[in-house]
Parts: structure tokens; sequence; C-alpha cells
């Protein structure tokens, strides 16, 4: 379970800083703060991938926040964390034993006894 969102770019294991946005009616790359909720058409970038990234040739740069500090995991993301973590270490409760079926022939574990007279 990740308890914060990370960067897009590929191997990259940073936590998000900024989101990156094509406005592709205008040939525009917005960069801005970390959105509140990751959104199915921007890309959530580490401080050093939003300060490198190349736009398309011919795009517009817009920068809505010159400095972008890593979040680093919130007070809520400890606490989602610790409760996991509390819940995996309770002790399962056992699963009411189910009675084998009743077969009209003796069994051996897996294997089933079988007469010579069939």
């Amino acid at each position: 379970m990740k308890s914060t969102r990370q960067c897009s770019r590929t191997s990259c294991d940073r936590p998000a800083a900024a989101t990156l946005t094509y406005v592709y009616a205008d040939s525009t790359v917005v960069v801005g703060q970390l959105a509140a909720q990751a959104e199915p058409h921007s890309y959530d970038l580490c401080s050093f991938h939003a300060e490198r990234f190349s736009a398309p040739r011919g795009w517009d740069v817009v920068h809505i926040h010159q400095e972008f500090v890593d979040a680093g995991p919130s007070p809520d993301d400890i606490d989602a964390l610790a409760r996991a973590v509390r819940e995996a270490g309770r002790a399962r409760a056992a699963a009411p034993a189910v009675p084998a079926p009743l077969a009209s022939e003796p069994r051996r574990g897996h294997l089933r006894v079988v007469s010579g007279d069939a």
C-alpha cells in the first residue's frame, strides 16, 4: 500500500510535488502545485522532474508555482499506515469447521479405497 502519490516518471520512486497537464487546444503545458486528487489526464511529478521536464517543440510552458516542495507523508497517511499494520497483526478468527461429507466408501487422505468387486 502506497501512502503518498509518487512521480509518474518511469523508475522514479520520489513523492509527487507537482502536477503537469497538457492543454492540447492551446499547445500549452501547465505545471503547478500538486493537485488535491490524481486526475486521469495529468501527471504527478517529483520536484526534480517538474523542474527539468521538456515540452514538445513549439508548445508554451506555464509554471503556476515556481518552488516545488516534496510534501512527504501527512499525518493522515501515517495514521492509515498504522491502522493497516494493526489490522494485519490481529489474530484471524478461526473459520468454523466444516464437517467432511459422508462417503459410502472409506477414504485414506485424498485417495479412495475401491473394492475389487467392481
